[in-house]
């Protein structure tokens, strides 16, 4: 997934300016995610089909290396159990420098880096992308849409109009929501290429939408526990207001409406 190559400076400065000439704004469409708004959640069994599309299609270029592998037993994220963690964690190697060798992972240690020195890892990547923009300095549609990582993940994915173009011999490929309307990156998904074990659709569009869940998980592990602890500081806050309210009103009736001499 999102399979980078080396881009020349002339072939950069070319799409550039065919953007320019066209116009080329991107074009990222809105998800109703689950984990979205003040009381949204992550869906379990989504992270789980978004963890298995990113190990087998994401993974061959793209590394998790911020994200822990224990974490995915951790409450409101994928919930697998402990042995599974394990039995994920030993199929990746990792070099150990005190054994001078290879070794398997643990689940204290964490997921592997990018196969690729040219693609990017993937910890932050729906923090690091903006998806939605409102009128410069204000953010409005940040505020109600949210800021639309997960969204630009999808629209990325899902973005491909089929048409490939040679530039200074590398294949650049058209996708409505890359900005400047080519990638270097082939199509990383097909209908069907991952098979679900509870038999949820796997056409393109579900299994991007399920990936960039995952990945919005692995950037944000802990927004449940924020979403909650907001929850509790605005109902604190509040009660805290009428305390307050009620008392200013019973400390200042007798003063009120006595004339000074």
């Amino acid at each position: 997934m999102l399979k980078r190559f080396a881009i020349t400076a002339a072939a950069a400065l070319s799409l550039s300016g065919a953007a320019l000439a066209s116009g080329g704004e991107s074009a990222v469409h809105d998800v109703a995610f689950s984990f979205e708004g003040p009381f949204g959640a992550y869906d379990q069994f989504q992270l789980q089909r978004g963890l298995q599309v990113y190990t087998e299609v994401c993974s061959a270029c793209h590394g998790l290396r911020y994200v822990p592998i224990r974490t995915l037993s951790d409450e409101g994220g994928p919930g697998l159990p402990e042995d599974q963690v394990r039995a994920y964690a030993a199929n990746l190697d990792i070099f150990d420098p005190e054994l001078d060798d290879t070794r398997p992972r643990t689940p204290a240690d964490k997921f592997p880096g990018s196969s690729l020195s040219n693609a990017p890892d993937l910890s932050l990547m729906a923090k690091a992308r903006a998806g939605f923009h409102g009128p410069y300095g204000l953010g409005i549609n940040q505020f109600i849409q949210g800021i639309g990582g997960p969204e630009y993940i999808v629209s990325l994915l899902t973005g491909y109009t089929g048409e490939e173009v040679e530039m200074a011999g590398s294949t650049f490929y058209e996708n409505k929501a890359f900005p400047g309307g080519h990638i270097a990156m082939a199509p990383p998904l097909s209908d069907g290429q991952v098979e679900f074990a509870d038999g949820h659709d796997n056409s393109v569009h579900h299994m991007a939408e399920d990936v960039a869940a995952f990945l919005m998980w692995a950037a944000e592990p802990k927004m449940m526990a924020r979403k909650q602890a907001g929850f509790i500081a605005v109902l604190f806050l509040s009660v805290l207001t009428v305390l307050l309210y009620l008392t200013n009103k019973k400390l200042w009736a007798p003063h009120k409406g006595k004339k000074t001499a």
